[in-house]
């Protein structure tokens, strides 16, 4: 058949239109949303016909039933929000990709509270004046941490960004090379560093760096002492860093401010769960360092944001920079992070309430039970579909925090009869929820460790959904 020819079977823009289904689509979806699906979708087989032609046997009427088919699935794939519900299975807990950490239930409620009305986010209901947004979360802060002051911005890149834009704006900042980390998506310590105006000056070795590299590189024109605390990689071997505790001291030799950068910032330490020892906020706090900066959605277990704490004179300073208004936080990641650091007020309870300490610090026991009772849930629905059995695999902290552990965890592991890991995957992946998990020896690995609970059951329904045969996963 020609390709002429093959172009007359395709229907026009309103016969489609005007089909049973498509007629069904109008009323619940967007008029201009569904015509340019079926423009789209004609378009596409318009293309296909003029390269490919068309099958003899492919009448107008199948192509019409096909194409009518594409616009009602395409249609529902462009009618989904683009920021959709994940099942996080990878067993990566602070997983960047993912949304990192997953909010306690009383953040949860205090972002609903200001969702759902008005919010006295900068006014003191006691006076009636207008009030600050930090003042809420500088309290709890300096509480929590033991420092004079502190204020909140969007992240921690920008909490440098302003500290170093504050501190040492035309002036030199002496920072250890060993300590140049990239801290995700490509931006790097030196390119921060030079947006913030100030000039970089590096010393020591890319593995050894001393106190007396930075007495020789001290100038009249340097301005700060940066500590980059290297949480995102690990450094074995014939390896020597210089401390947080030794830059103080320097800089008390010379007058210098000092600053830590943490990035993901502890504030309760978690080495008695078998996790390596960190330093946390209090601590560098409490050695002198003048600013701490550090992550709010990662070892923390709250929102999105730069916490930045230290001496008073260095935060006011930082308040009163243009930039602040730029990199400033909303009402819902006020909210939810004051709620979050009221949990860390009784560190027991934070280690109960807030998912990511819970996930970090959870038993292999603990873990073993629930994928068992996965596996069996699992086994009665799938049948002879799948070999479905548990194993002991590795889970990961992620979010650039403590790369070298390894959080010993359980998986439910999923081999399909009827098709390939890869295909089981992509569909459990573009379901509804979506379900994330890791592949290995044609195996889908489900790690338990990440598994919220109260999510098996809606798993168990996704995986079996997805071993149907011809499965395409509209769930």
């Amino acid at each position: 058949m020609d390709n002429k020819e093959a172009l007359r079977k395709l229907p026009a823009v309103d016969e489609v239109l005007r089909s049973p289904e498509v007629a069904d689509l109008l009323a619940e979806k967007p008029r201009n949303l569904v015509v340019e699906t079926v423009r789209k979708v004609l378009d596409r087989w318009r293309q296909a016909l003029l390269t490919e032609g068309a099958k003899e046997e492919m009448g107008r009427a199948e192509i019409t039933a096909r194409v009518v088919g594409e616009v009602i699935r395409e249609t529902a794939r462009r009618s989904r929000a683009n920021l959709r519900r994940v099942i996080n299975a990878t067993g990566v807990v602070l997983h960047t990709n993912l949304g990192r950490a997953v909010l306690a239930h009383t953040a949860r409620a205090a972002v609903e509270m200001v969702a759902s009305g008005y919010c006295n986010l900068e006014l003191d209901l006691q006076s009636g004046r207008r009030g600050s947004r930090y003042a809420p979360l500088e309290g709890l802060l300096t509480s929590l941490t033991g420092a004079e002051a502190a204020m909140v911005v969007n992240n921690n890149a920008a909490a440098v960004l302003l500290a170093l834009s504050t501190l040492a704006r035309g002036r030199e900042v002496i920072v250890s090379r060993g300590q140049l980390v990239e801290i995700g998506g490509s931006f790097r310590i030196p390119e921060v560093m030079a947006q913030s105006g100030a000039t970089l000056v590096e010393v020591g070795a890319t593995n050894k760096t001393y106190p007396d590299d930075y007495r020789r590189a001290i100038t009249d024109r340097t301005a700060l002492l940066l500590h980059v605390h290297t949480s995102n990689y690990r450094m074995v071997g014939f390896v020597r860093e210089i401390t947080a505790n030794e830059l103080v001291i320097l800089g008390k030799e010379y007058g210098l401010p000092v600053m830590s950068d943490l990035g993901s910032g502890f504030l309760v330490d978690l080495s008695h769960f078998g996790l390596p020892a960190e330093p946390t906020v209090q601590e560098v706090v409490a050695s002198g360092a003048d600013v701490v900066t550090f992550s709010g959605d990662k070892l923390l277990g709250g929102p999105q944001a730069g916490i930045i704490v230290g001496r008073r004179e260095y935060i006011e300073k930082m308040k009163k920079n243009p930039l602040t208004r730029a990199i400033r936080i909303d009402k819902f990641t006020a909210a939810a992070l004051e709620a979050t650091l009221r949990l860390y007020l009784e560190p027991d309870k934070a280690l109960v309430h807030i998912p990511t300490l819970r996930m970090l610090t959870a038993s292999v026991t603990e873990l073993e039970e629930r994928a068992r009772k996965l596996a069996e849930q699992m086994r009665q629905m799938v049948g002879e579909k799948a070999l479905i059995e548990i194993e002991p695999v590795i889970s990961r902290v992620g979010g650039g925090a403590m790369p070298t552990a390894d959080l010993p965890s359980m998986a439910v592991t999923v081999r399909p009869r009827q098709t390939d890991s890869e295909n089981l995957t992509r569909i459990l992946r573009t379901g509804e929820p979506a379900v994330m998990g890791r592949v290995q020896d044609d195996r889908l690995i489900l790690d338990i460790r990440t598994v919220l609970p109260g999510e098996e059951e809606i798993l168990v329904q996704a995986v079996t959904a997805a071993l149907q045969p011809g499965e395409e996963v509209e769930r």
